[in-house]
């Protein structure tokens, strides 16, 4: 027995194991947090199936004596005392649990523990040893025994009857039980990797953990390892380097996890001929097997097959190609068939084998066992997580996730969340909690300042009802007396013109009904503003003439104009549209601008007053007079209730200064705008707008100012 052999054999075995921590961290990595620990048990898990049962059967049907090179019948439950059987029966049990673990990390996220064990027994037990029996069956005993063995089929370290066939199992077992619940819906690859610096760490591993799997192949130690070392090296590199490469170039859509799957498809893509290319040859393999894994992840979303971590990809797509590159870059010299054609057909053959009987073994049972106690979770289990619902572990991060989403829920952050000390998930709960006060905090200072403004809101309207209901009283109080001396004057003035009474006597009564109208006036106004706070002023809406209005207007204030030595300068365009509004109102809304601007215009002076329709159909009406003006800082004052502005020493104008701020709000009442402009000693313009199209409601409309 060579010693030497033993104990690199036995090494190699170690790395090899090793790979399935490598695996581990990968798929731990690449799922989602709630189901990381269900991934985790899932390989030790599938280990320990692997093991017992290719101890037990899968041994004796790769390695035993041949039926008909078909599968094996003898060396169950394996029990030898030769040391050398005793080391490549452990190296090959490491290699079947590198083969059953390739299907968790492609059915993560969604499949039960119970279906996940069933299927590990399925590819330990039967599919898996049976193939191997077809590739490898003579390897113990160092004479071919299988049939694709005799044919010259050539796997050296198991790109096909390894990974192929735990990929071809891992295919049928997403098939049977579906993708992951929202994985192809509207929001299109939302599920994201929990921990990409576990999944490189652990394709390092694998890497490492490559050298055991290859290297211990040979199952010796002679000149030929360090070329396949070498070999195993730089295949992934490659492959990582031709994903590295789209992503230089500009190619969309490249991840992280490309990258990492690129060099797995180069380890794996090497597999099978690193022993017979040489270095050039086996960096070209790498980086197409590199390229095959990005394809085939894109081919798998068209199709909407889920695979959580790019399984098949990595391991079935660049299986099969490594396995082909055997015939096309492989060294002729180490081949059964003599030429490449005869060589690439064996391999071809190989491969699809191993499609049609892992495959379709795989999915006919899964398929068959799904009916019976389904494979799948529940969706409610999946939504929660596997680590919870198939294993009752709950990670203290899970815990903060599921009390925030509670209440995000409910909407009661009345309530601290729980701090789980000297954890991560402890300090974010700490953070959240602190944040949680704040805002409770803020809130009661929001409340109560919202109270005080509610208070204080109630107090301001009542007080405004309060005023507006003293002014109502007040003026219709004084309306009745003034129409009586109103009355009384016209009468006593009709008396003394009849009588001949002195002219001077007839002057004063025209004074005191003048005097009356205008307080009648003002008291008109003070009602109108009172019902504009209220919001009880209606507008009766027709449409009108508002050219003639204007005229009519002008026409009212003529004599005024004229003793005022006035010139008034009227320009109203001839095709002026129909307005459709409160003829009243506006009129008001005239006479106000008019009598402001007559009051405050020079004698000898002029007043300016245009309507015309502008170009977006608004009829623009402007009053411009030629007083001394308002300081641009006084403009807002103009436009105050019950605010006048007067300059020191100045005498104060007639009025309540409510006739500007009545035009204002009839102006927006129609849906109009108000505008004013002005600089002292040039006069005061007041642009008004209102709307051509305005359409008339039936009955009447509600003003709100």
């Amino acid at each position: 027995m060579d010693q030497i052999a033993v104990s690199w054999v036995l090494l190699c075995t170690f790395l090899v194991c090793i790979m399935q921590v490598g695996f581990l961290w990968l798929e731990a990595g690449m799922v989602r947090r709630k189901n990381a620990i269900n991934v985790a048990i899932k390989n030790m898990a599938d280990f320990c199936v692997s093991a017992g049962l290719f101890w037990a059967v899968g041994f004796g049907i790769m390695f035993g004596a041949s039926s008909g090179g078909l599968f094996g019948f003898s060396l169950h439950f394996f029990n030898s005392s030769d040391p050398w059987a005793q080391v490549f029966f452990f190296f090959q049990l490491a290699f079947c649990g590198t083969a059953v673990t390739i299907v968790s990390g492609a059915v993560a996220e969604r499949m039960t523990f119970f279906g996940y064990l069933a299927t590990a027994a399925l590819g330990a037990g039967v599919v898996y040893p049976v193939f191997g029996h077809w590739a490898w069956g003579g390897l113990l005993s160092g004479e071919a025994s299988g049939w694709l063995e005799l044919r010259g089929f050539i796997d050296f370290a198991g790109s096909t009857v390894v990974h192929s066939v735990g990929g071809w199992i891992a295919l049928a077992a997403i098939l049977v039980i579906g993708p992951r619940l929202g994985r192809f819906g509207r929001h299109r690859n939302a599920i994201k990797p929990s921990d990409l610096t576990l999944t490189i760490s652990g394709c390092f591993l694998l890497w490492i953990g490559w050298f055991g799997f290859n290297g211990g192949s040979v199952l010796a130690l002679d000149e030929s390892v360090p070329g396949v070392l070498l070999n195993t090296l730089l295949a992934p590199a490659a492959g990582g380097m031709a994903i590295i490469a789209l992503t230089v170039s500009g190619w969309r859509g490249i991840t992280v996890p490309d990258i990492v799957n690129g060099v797995l498809a180069g380890l794996v893509a090497i597999t099978a001929n690193c022993h017979i290319v040489t270095i050039t040859e086996a960096f070209i393999i790498g980086a197409i097997g590199g390229w095959a894994s990005y394809g085939g992840r894109l081919l798998l979303e068209k199709f909407r097959i889920d695979d959580a971590v790019g399984a098949i990809p990595v391991h079935l797509i660049a299986g099969v190609w490594g396995t082909l590159a055997v015939a096309i870059f492989g060294d002729l010299d180490a081949m059964v068939n003599g030429s490449r054609i005869e060589q690439f057909i064996v391999q071809l053959t190989g491969v699809s084998a191993a499609g049609v009987y892992a495959f379709g073994v795989a999915y006919v049972v899964l398929s068959v066992i799904h009916r019976i106690r389904p494979m799948r979770v529940t969706a409610r289990e999946e939504v929660c997580g596997l680590n919870a619902s198939e294993h009752n572990e709950v990670s203290p991060m899970d815990v903060l996730l599921t009390e925030m989403a509670e209440q995000a829920h409910t909407g009661d952050f009345s309530k601290p969340v729980k701090v789980e000390r000297f954890t991560e998930a402890g300090a974010v709960a700490a953070g959240y909690n602190r944040v949680l006060a704040r805002v409770r905090r803020e809130e009661m200072e929001k409340a109560a300042a919202m109270e005080a403004v509610s208070h204080e809101k109630l107090r301001a309207e009542a007080a405004s009802m309060a005023k507006s209901q003293f002014l109502s009283t007040i003026s219709h109080e004084f309306r009745t007396p003034l129409n009586a001396i109103m009355n009384f004057s016209r009468l006593l003035t009709m008396q003394a013109k009849t009588a001949g009474g002195d002219e001077r006597q007839v002057e004063f009564l025209r004074h005191i009904e003048s005097s009356g109208g205008h307080l009648l006036g003002l008291i008109d106004q003070i009602l109108k503003f009172t019902s504009l706070e209220a919001d009880k002023y209606e507008l009766n809406e027709s449409e009108f003439d508002l050219g003639a209005l204007i005229e009519e207007t002008c026409d009212y204030y003529g004599e005024r104009i004229a003793a005022s030595s006035l010139t008034h300068n009227l320009s109203v365009q001839d095709d002026l549209p129909m307005l459709a509004g409160d003829r009243d109102a506006v009129r008001q809304v005239l006479l106000n601008l008019l009598a402001n601007a007559i009051q405050h215009s020079p004698k000898d002076g002029a007043i300016d007053i245009s309507a015309y329709l502008t170009s977006d159909d608004q009829i623009n009406v402007t009053i411009r007079d030629s007083g001394k003006g308002v300081a641009r800082e006084d403009l807002k004052a103009v436009l105050t209730p019950f605010t006048q502005v007067v300059k020191p020493g100045a005498t104060p104008p007639d009025g309540m200064g409510l006739g500007l701020t009545l035009a204002q709000a009839l102006v927006k009442a129609h849906g109009g705008s108000f505008f004013m402009r002005s600089e002292p000693g040039q006069g005061l313009e007041v642009f008004i707008r209102f709307p051509a199209a305005r359409t008339v409601t039936e009955g009447a409309t509600a003003l709100s100012a």
